[in-house]
């Protein structure tokens, strides 16, 4: 009997002046996505690391995180379960770094702006907008709910 498991992922919610970071992403798709800094947890490394390492990958900036969102649990279409821990954080610095392959360009975009992305299914999961609207009611846990080694 195969054991099944989920895909463990990190998610940042980065705002400034109003405005949310977010990855542009070829997927092979008729239209790119757009996502928060994300992706797949490393083995031994911890949840908030994975989470500003995305973060500095894929968008060349360097952040503080504040606040944890929470776990999001999301099946895809196909079957697939991820539990993505979602963070929220302030932009510190750019650093100038090339960004990992597979994102297009970074964006520093409204809610009104992600609401159109939203309505045209560009979006990257419905995650997306949950942690956001997540992040602007404040709906915040202390960084210490998270307990590794």
């Amino acid at each position: 009997m195969k054991r099944w498991q989920p895909y463990v992922t990190v998610a940042c919610v980065v705002e400034r002046a109003g405005r949310f970071l977010m990855v542009e992403e070829d997927r092979g798709g008729p239209h790119t996505l757009f996502n928060q800094p994300a992706g797949h947890l490393e083995p031994d490394e911890r949840i908030r690391e994975a989470a500003l390492r995305e973060v500095r990958e894929e968008t060349a900036w360097q952040v503080g995180i504040t606040d944890y969102l929470g776990m999001y649990v999301y099946q895809t279409p196909d079957g697939h379960t991820f539990h993505s821990h979602g963070f929220f954080g302030m932009a510190l610095a750019h650093l100038g770094n090339d960004l990992d392959k597979g994102i297009l360009a970074t964006h520093w975009l409204t809610l009104e702006e992600l609401e159109a992305l939203e309505r045209q299914g560009r979006l990257r999961s419905p995650m997306v907008m949950r942690r956001v609207r997540d992040s602007l009611a404040s709906k915040f846990y202390p960084m210490h709910v998270i307990h590794e080694r």
